[in-house]
């Protein structure tokens, strides 16, 4: 299903009109007062998360139980969630200002898909997991004013993965990724055959279904997994294909809760080049540009919001991606932390003794 370029490019230009906030001049990036987190394994092959500067300066580490994948952070940036990989059952909060963590876990019989999101004032965390006896995915819902008891789950289809909040406030949208999986049988993928993924979006506060989206049915084995939210409240959405090599689908497209998936036509060989996979996403500063990374293929490509390609940059094993004052900071599984312009060009910031994972958490300081 290739890119509707006319509808979308009427759509997205006509509510660009709306755009807020200016672009930041790329001599202002050396003034970002972010710091990043990253789940990572250190030289001695421990699990632990990374915190560093815009220079790459490493300023604290985190050590965690299992291997890490993602985070959740609170909207005022004051206290962060780590989450284990799936199928990994641990979590960890703390204050990203320094000072321990707190652990809780997934309850028996259920594992997380290593995503989450504050919601209600930051009094409650979302995370995604996996009720794998059952074969169906849920949404916990852990009150975190304390110690992060669970409180309750509101249901959701096979396997979601990346949840995220919308600018209401009250709507998280779900890419559920419609893999069924189980701890018994490894990685191991027990329904390809019959995926079903979409793009859900819910109530934060009572779970009730807001929309949903699915794919043309020749797509479904195009698994939603990672989103970014625009400037414009546009969810990005970003896929790893489970068909065949050759079919060479889109894999990154922009939806809302009322309107339809759009899928972006990245060109032939950009495609080529991304190996069927998307590993995250993220929004710029003003969110007015997505990138998308592929660390299968060693892609890093950049879109507007109209779908059009931007950037490409080259990046071996490059999946970590956050917004920088003036583009995006990017990690590699070999220690590589780059930056990236608005218009693909990069800029080696540091190298560092360990084995980034998929994502970064930016915080905003000051």
């Amino acid at each position: 299903m290739e890119i509707e370029r006319r509808a979308f490019l009427r759509c997205a230009a006509a509510a660009a009109l709306t755009l807020v906030g200016p672009v930041l001049p790329r001599a202002e990036a050396a003034n970002d007062a972010r710091r990043y987190l990253s789940a990572c394994r250190t030289g001695d092959g421990a699990w632990a998360v990374a915190e560093f500067d815009p220079e790459g300066l490493v300023v604290r580490t985190l050590p965690l139980a299992d291997r890490g994948h993602s985070f959740a952070l609170a909207a005022d940036r004051t206290r962060a969630v780590a989450f284990a990989r799936s199928p990994g059952t641990t979590a960890i909060a703390f204050p990203t200002g320094g000072g321990g963590p707190v652990a809780f876990a997934a309850p028996a019989g259920r594992h997380f898909y290593g995503h989450g999101v504050f919601v209600d004032r930051d009094r409650l965390l979302l995370a995604t997991e996996n009720d794998f006896d059952a074969g169906v995915g849920a949404i916990g819902i852990y009150d975190a004013t304390g110690g992060y008891a669970r409180i309750g789950a509101f249901a959701c289809g096979v396997g979601p993965h990346e949840i995220v909040l919308l600018p209401d406030g009250r709507t998280v949208a779900v890419g559920v990724g419609g893999i069924e999986t189980h701890p018994d049988a490894g990685e191991a993928k027990l329904n390809l055959g019959t995926m079903a993924p979409s793009l859900l979006f819910l109530d934060a506060l009572t779970g009730d279904a807001v929309a949903e989206h699915r794919l043309d049915p020749a797509l479904h084995q195009l698994s939603i997994r990672h989103l970014a939210v625009d400037a414009l409240g546009g969810v990005w959405f970003g896929c790893q294909y489970e068909g065949a090599a050759a079919d060479q689908p889109p894999l990154l497209g922009r939806a809302t809760p009322d309107r339809a998936p759009l899928m972006v036509d990245e060109g032939p060989e950009t495609r080529l080049g991304l190996r069927n996979y998307i590993g995250s996403v993220a929004a710029s500063a003003d969110g007015t540009i997505i990138a998308a990374s592929s660390p299968r293929g060693g892609r890093i490509i950049l879109v507007d919001l109209v779908g059009r390609l931007v950037g490409v940059t080259a990046l071996g094993d490059g999946c970590g991606l956050a917004p920088m004052a003036d583009g995006f900071v990017a990690t590699s599984g070999e220690g590589r932390i780059v930056g990236i312009g608005r218009d693909g060009s990069a800029t080696d910031i540091a190298s560092q003794p360990l084995a980034f994972d998929n994502h970064i958490a930016a915080i905003a300081l000051g």
